[in-house]
């Protein structure tokens, strides 16, 4: 099975020794984006609603540059580090899909890189 490395400077760049997204078999699949700004690199400063704005669209980006967006996600796995911003999360989520809504996992997590607030990955057909 062919596989390609996708790559966008309209997300942040990997911090590891990961891709920001791999396209195989008809999907992508994208590493988990946080909340930082993909110019400067900095964690966005602010609580789960702002950061959940910056993941959003730096997994929007991701997905774009494979030939995918979030209508075309079938799973996402979100990894929260308090479940008590889960409803507010769960606000900013709904404006960025629309139903039918992609299967998802939500987790609580005692860390995550940078100490932001959360992280999301994402699994989308590439049509």
């Amino acid at each position: 099975m062919e596989m390609n490395e996708i790559k966008t400077a309209q997300a942040p760049a990997a911090i590891g020794p990961y891709s920001q997204a791999i396209k195989a078999g008809g999907f992508l699949y994208t590493s988990g984006q946080i909340p930082l700004d993909p110019v400067s690199g900095a964690v966005t400063p602010g609580d789960i609603t702002v950061q959940a704005r910056q993941v959003l669209n730096n997994l929007q980006a991701v997905l774009r540059a494979g030939g995918s967006s979030l209508s075309d996600v079938v799973k996402t796995t979100v990894f929260i580090t308090d479940m008590n911003n889960f409803a507010r999360f769960n606000e900013i989520y709904a404006g960025f899909f629309t139903a039918p809504y992609p299967a998802r996992s939500c987790v609580e997590v005692s860390r995550l890189p940078k100490d932001v607030l959360l992280e999301i990955e994402a699994v989308a057909v590439v049509k």
